[in-house]
């Protein structure tokens, strides 16, 4: 069966390279051109492809508005998002609005081919340098996570607590606290002991790294 495939681009010239770059796989079939989103709409509510190839950028509507709307209708075709713009928002936008893949326009023919019929049996597909970027933006949002709820933490701490935590993010001993801040030695295991509890930490190794996690500027 052939896979009917829809282009949208507000360049005619790419749409011309692309539509005779898909005519050498015989079970591709391109049913229909778009210049801009709101035309793709359109467009694939009339001759339903089951693939579309979408650009971001053109006039109007945008590519990324066109994926969402068209991935809310049902049935719905599987969007590639195809593009020379490959920014981590826009990555995560067509993917969040249920895009089949994100590629880069300088994507060779025959892997292009075969990102489509991939799509079109509902497989993800995602250029190896796009993937890479990904792992890496979760790996950020995992340490971004990690760090909010660090500092979620230290705000439990009264004012007094929170600046003898960040001298034992330094390693510092209670009687090097105590010396710096002009308190008694009993004060600082006090306040040491206060926020072991506060924080439900046994030793103070793990209030060290709780400071770390939270990226905060340590004392001198």
């Amino acid at each position: 069966m052939s896979i009917d495939v829809m282009i949208a681009d507000d360049d005619p010239v790419v749409r011309f390279g692309l539509n005779i770059m898909l005519r050498g796989a015989p079970d591709l079939r391109v049913v229909a051109e778009a210049g801009d989103g709101a035309e793709a709409v359109e467009l694939a509510r009339r001759h339903n492809p089951a693939v579309v190839l979408m650009d971001i950028r053109m006039p109007g509507t945008d590519g990324l508005t066109a994926t969402e709307t068209l991935r809310s209708r049902s049935p719905a075709p599987q969007v590639i998002v195809l593009t020379t713009f490959d920014t981590d928002a826009h990555v995560l936008r067509a993917l969040r609005a249920g895009a089949a893949g994100f590629l880069l326009k300088d994507t060779p023919p025959d892997e292009l081919v075969v990102a489509i019929r991939h799509a079109a049996q509902g497989r993800p597909v995602l250029s190896p340098e796009v993937t890479r970027r990904l792992i890496a933006r979760v790996a950020e949002s995992e340490e971004d996570t990690r760090r909010d709820a660090a500092r979620r933490r230290l705000d439990l701490l009264a004012e007094r607590e929170r600046v003898i935590a960040l001298e034992l993010g330094t390693g510092r001993s209670n009687a090097e606290i105590a010396a710096r801040h002009h308190l008694g030695l009993t004060t600082v295991k006090t306040h040491v002991s206060a926020i072991l509890t506060k924080l439900g930490f046994n030793n103070r190794v793990q209030v060290a790294l709780l400071v770390h996690d939270a990226e905060l500027d340590l004392p001198d």
